[in-house]
């Protein structure tokens, strides 16, 4: 049984087979799924979800993208929702330098104040940085003061900073583009960094692995994620399986 530490299925892509598609998760292999969050809006979803199935669990946070839409109440309404059963994480956070869909300022300030409520809340923090990749390890590094701890989701650095992260007491995830034939770098990160600080996701509905590439992303298909990193590492699938699964809930503290 895995566990998918990072989807989305409160997208919309999910609206006509939601229900369906969660009932059979064990049936398919697939023991539990984070949910995570990227506003208000899909983090109060990510709640509803996790309470109404026992086995989904919450994120909640605001995205990059969206940071120029938060203010003081939205961190309000986060800190609230965050003392619900099941949210075990604030995420995901972070800066995307890519689409700069939000000012960078607006960007590094509400990741940071989202840091602090992971801080005060005891909570672990799922991070999402793309084009952004020093400014974000120099942030979380300003800011881990021995009680952060975290992952970095859908990890596309170099080995080296994967290495640099762990130290600082972070764990790296793995999702579908390590399964792809030119994903170099992500093949050697999967190869190299300690399998103790390992996960592995989905990001469903987005980077669907091979071989369903281009098609929607499921929770079931972690299995190609999982069988890859296997492969690379020379270990058996169970090895993976057990290591990660349990790697992802001393993480976000499910027992």
């Amino acid at each position: 049984m895995l566990i998918d530490s990072h989807a989305h299925l409160d997208d919309p892509r999910f609206d006509n087979d939601r229900d369906k598609l969660i009932n059979s998760l064990e049936d398919n292999g697939v023991e539990i799924v984070i949910n995570i969050g990227a506003d208000l809006q899909t983090s109060i979803s990510s709640v509803s979800l996790a309470e109404k199935y026992d086995n989904i669990y919450a994120a909640i946070g605001v995205h990059p993208h969206s940071a120029k839409e938060v203010d003081n109440s939205t961190i309000e309404v986060l800190r609230t929702f965050a003392k619900r059963d099941k949210v075990v994480a604030i995420g995901e956070i972070g800066l995307d330098y890519y689409y700069d869909n939000s000012p960078r300022d607006i960007q590094r300030k509400w990741f940071i104040e989202q840091l602090n409520l992971a801080k005060e809340l005891n909570l672990p923090v799922v991070i999402h940085t793309r084009d952004a990749a020093q400014e974000t390890f120099d942030i979380l590094k300003e800011a881990q003061d021995g009680s952060l701890r975290g992952v970095l989701h859908c990890y596309s650095g170099s080995v080296e900073m994967a290495m640099e992260y762990i130290k600082m007491g972070f764990y790296i995830s793995l999702g579908g583009p390590v399964t792809f034939k030119n994903a170099k770098v992500s093949k050697e990160v999967a190869k190299n960094i300690p399998l103790d600080k390992l996960l592995i996701e989905t990001d469903c509905p987005y980077l669907t692995p091979e071989p369903y590439r281009g098609k929607r992303n499921e929770p079931v298909y972690v299995r190609y994620v999982a069988g890859t990193i296997a492969e690379l590492r020379g270990i058996t699938y169970e090895e993976l399986e057990r290591t990660t699964n349990r790697n992802t809930k001393d993480l976000f503290k499910i027992f």
